[in-house]
C-alpha cells in the first residue's frame, strides 16, 4: 500500500516502510497496523514501534562523547558535520540536570516530538544519554529581524552510576558555555548540590559578562524549571529565591561558606535568570511515551506550551567576540571550548580565558615587537631599558582595554610580560652584537691609525697627539651599548701601548732624521745653492750630534738636553702644525723645490752669471787683480 508520503522497497520478501514526518499520528498508526499485518501474514515476529527505527532521516547525532575513563570528553564527527551545513546563525537550548530527570522528554515536549521520534527516552535505573546530543533539524526562527537557526542540545545526568564529579563538571562547563539559554531541570525542589553545581556558571559570569560589544561570549540565560507533583504553595520564584539565601555558618564550615558565595554571585545574576514551575504530566511516568497530549494533565500541556513561549522569548543567537556563529563557526567555537576544559584535571575558566585571551596577547605581543623594531640599535642600556619599559607599557595598556576575564586575566597578564621578558632578551642579545660589531669596527680603526701615526715619514710628536686625541674622541662618541666598557678598556690599553712605543722610537727616528738632515744640507750648502752659512750651521748641527755620544754616556742622555727640547721644538713648528703638515706634503714639496733648482741651475746662471752668494766663491775679487780661473 503505497500514498502521499508513503514508499515501499523490497526487504527480501517484506515490504519495508519509509513514512514521512507530515503524516499525523492517527496515520501513522493507521500504517503500523498495515506494517504489523504484513510481518505476521509472511511468518515473522512484529519489531515493536517500527518508526522509532525506519522513519526518516530526521534524527538526532551526539556531538560530545565521554571518553573510555569517562572523565573527559571528546568530539563526535557524526553529529559536527550536521551542524556545520548550517549557514544561519545559531542559538542553542541545554537542558541540564541529575540523571533520570527527565530531561530528554522536555526536550522532546518543547520539539513537540513524540518519544519514537526525537531524543531517546529510557525507563530504567541507568542513564540513556551519554555525553551531548543535538536534534539534527534546527528550529528556524526569527530573533530580533536575523532569520536564526535554534538547536536544542540534550546532556548526560549528573550523579550517575560509574561516573566521576569531574565529568559531570566538564559536561556541565560545555553546555553552559554553548547554549544561550541553559535549563536546570529540576525535580521537585532545589537542593544545596545543585546550587554548587553553578560555580562554574558564576565563574563565566564574573569573568565574561557585562563587556558589551567585546565580550568574549556572554553565558547563558539560566531558566530554573522545577517539575513539580502540585503547584500550591510557594510559587517557583520563591524557591529560587529562598534556596539563595545565606545559610548561617557559625562554625566556619568551609563548604557552607564557598556555597553562600555562590548564593550571592547568584543574586547578583537576577536579571540572567528566570524561573519556572512545570507539573508532572501524568501520574504514570513510564507510560509518557505512549500518550497524547489529550491525555496528558492540561495543567500540564498549558504550562509546556508556556515554557514554549518563555524559552523562544529569552533566545538569542550565540555571540562570540562579537560576531554571530554560523554552524563551521559553532562547531570551531566548540572544538575550542573542549580543548580548554579538557585541559587540565578539572574544568575552569582560567583555562577558557586563557583560550579566550590567546588572540589578544598574541597581538599585544607583536605590538611590543614594532615598537621594539623601530628602535636603532645598539643604545646604551639605559636607553634599550627606557623604550622596553615604553614598549611594554602600550602593549600592556592595550592588552588591558582587549582582554577577557577578570580575576583569571592576571594569569594572562603574567604570561603576556613572560613572553615580553622573553623577546626583550633577545633584544638585549641583538644589542650586545650590534654594540660589541660597532666598538670593535671603531677599535680596529683607531688600532689601524695608531699604526700608521708609527711609521710616519716625518715622526711628529704634535700629529701623533692629535691622533690619539681623534681616535679617544670618535670611540667615547660612537661607541655605545653594553660593549663600550668592555671595549673602553681595551682602547686605554691599546692607545697606552701605542704612545709608549711611539714615545720611544720618537727620539731614536728624529736622531737619525736629524744626522740624515744635516748632511744633506751639507751638501746643498756646499755644491747646489752654494751657501756657505746653511753648509757651517749643517756641519755644526752634525758635529754636535755625532760628537756628543760619544762624548757622554748613550744617545738618552741627549733628549734630556736643553738643546735637545729646543731642537725637538724646532722640528715639529716645522714637521706639523694645523695648516701645514709636511710628512704629508714632504714628497710635493722636495719635487718642487728639485725643480726650482733645476731651474735655477740651468737657466739662472746663464742669465746671472756664475757667482756664489759670498766673496770666498766670487772669482773676480782675488789678489793681484789676477784674472786666472781659480782651480777647484
Amino acid at each position: 500500500m503505497v500514498g502521499k508520503g508513503v514508499g515501499t522497497k523490497a526487504f527480501g520478501a517484506l515490504p519495508f516502510v519509509c513514512v514521512s514526518n507530515s503524516f499525523s499520528l492517527e496515520q501513522k498508526e493507521a500504517i503500523n497496523f498495515l506494517y504489523m499485518f504484513s510481518f505476521l501474514e509472511h511468518g515473522y515476529a512484529y519489531p515493536h514501534k517500527p518508526f522509532h527505527h525506519f522513519e526518516s532521516d530526521i534524527r538526532n547525532f551526539p556531538i560530545v562523547e565521554p571518553d573510555p575513563g569517562h572523565t573527559k570528553l571528546r568530539l563526535s564527527r557524526e553529529g559536527l558535520e550536521a551542524i556545520e551545513r548550517i549557514t544561519t546563525p545559531i542559538a542553542a537550548v541545554g537542558v541540564i540536570g541529575p540523571y533520570r530527570s527527565g530531561k530528554s522528554f522536555l526536550l522532546n515536549q518543547l520539539l513537540s516530538l513524540s518519544c519514537y521520534e526525537g531524543f531517546g527516552v529510557g525507563h530504567m535505573r541507568d542513564t540513556k544519554t551519554k555525553g551531548m546530543w543535538v536534534w539534527g533539524t534546527p528550529i528556524e526562527l526569527d530573533i530580533d529581524g536575523v532569520k536564526s537557526s535554534v538547536l536544542y542540545i540534550d546532556t548526560e545526568g549528573f550523579e550517575s552510576i560509574g561516573k566521576s564529579n569531574v565529568y559531570d563538571d566538564r559536561i556541565f562547563a560545555l553546555a553552559t558555555i554553548l547554549s544561550s539559554v541553559l535549563i536546570y531541570n529540576l525535580p521537585e525542589t532545589i537542593r544545596e548540590a545543585d546550587i554548587s553545581r553553578l560555580s562554574f556558571a558564576v565563574e563565566l559570569a564574573e569573568e565574561f559578562y557585562g563587556r558589551g560589544q567585546d565580550v568574549a561570549f556572554e553565558p547563558a540565560k539560566l531558566l530554573w524549571l522545577i517539575q513539580r507533583d502540585f503547584l500550591q504553595g510557594k510559587s517557583v520564584q520563591e524557591m529560587v529565591n529562598e534556596a539563595l539565601r545565606h545559610v548561617p555558618n557559625h562554625d566556619g564550615d568551609r563548604n557552607i561558606e564557598q556555597v553562600n558565595q555562590i548564593r550571592d554571585s547568584l543574586a547578583i545574576m537576577g536579571d540572567n535568570s528566570t524561573a519556572f514551575s512545570l507539573p508532572q504530566p501524568h501520574i504514570q511516568r513510564t507510560k509518557l511515551c505512549d500518550m497524547k497530549d489529550g491525555e496528558l494533565d492540561p495543567t500540564y500541556v498549558q504550562k509546556r506550551d508556556q515554557l514554549k513561549e518563555l524559552v523562544a522569548s529569552i533566545i538569542r543567537p550565540k555571540i562570540v567576540q562579537g560576531k554571530l556563529l554560523n554552524g563551521k563557526e559553532f562547531v570551531a567555537f566548540l572544538k575550542q571550548i573542549l580543548d580548554a576544559l579538557n585541559k587540565g584535571e578539572i574544568p575552569s575558566t582560567g583555562s577558557l580565558v586563557e583560550i579566550f585571551n590567546k588572540g589578544i596577547l598574541e597581538r599585544c605581543l607583536k605590538l611590543y615587537n614594532e615598537r621594539m623594531g623601530k628602535v636603532p640599535l645598539p643604545l646604551s642600556e639605559i636607553s634599550l631599558l627606557e623604550a622596553h619599559e615604553e614598549s611594554r607599557g602600550e602593549a600592556m595598556k592595550a592588552f588591558d582595554e582587549q582582554h577577557f576575564g577578570r580575576h583569571h586575566a592576571k594569569k594572562s597578564v603574567m604570561t603576556l610580560d613572560e613572553e615580553i621578558l622573553k623577546v626583550y632578551k633577545n633584544f638585549i642579545l641583538a644589542n650586545e652584537y650590534q654594540s660589541s660589531k660597532l666598538c670593535e669596527a671603531l677599535y680596529t680603526r683607531c688600532e689601524d691609525k695608531m699604526d700608521q701615526l708609527q711609521v710616519l715619514r716625518l715622526p711628529s710628536m704634535a700629529k701623533f697627539n692629535a691622533g690619539f686625541l681623534h681616535c679617544n674622541q670618535s670611540f667615547e662618541k660612537e661607541c655605545v651599548g653594553p660593549s663600550k666598557i668592555n671595549y673602553g678598556q681595551r682602547m686605554t690599553k691599546m692607545m697606552q701601548k701605542s704612545r709608549s712605543l711611539f714615545i720611544k722610537e720618537y727620539n731614536h727616528r728624529l736622531f737619525n732624521w736629524l744626522v740624515a738632515f744635516s748632511l744633506f744640507m751639507v751638501v746643498v750648502g756646499r755644491f747646489i745653492i752654494k751657501f756657505i752659512l746653511l753648509e757651517i750651521g749643517a756641519w755644526i748641527l752634525f758635529i754636535f750630534l755625532e760628537t756628543y755620544t760619544r762624548m757622554f754616556w748613550s744617545a738618552e742622555s741627549l733628549y734630556y738636553n736643553p738643546v735637545w727640547h729646543f731642537i725637538v721644538g724646532t722640528w715639529e713648528t716645522l714637521v706639523y702644525s694645523p695648516i701645514l703638515d709636511l710628512d704629508r706634503w714632504a714628497i710635493p714639496i722636495t719635487f718642487l723645490a728639485a725643480i726650482i733648482v733645476l731651474y735655477w741651475r740651468c737657466y739662472g746662471r746663464r742669465k746671472h752669471g756664475s757667482r756664489g752668494l759670498l766673496p770666498m766663491y766670487n772669482n773676480n775679487n782675488h789678489k793681484g787683480g789676477s784674472n786666472r780661473r781659480r782651480s777647484d
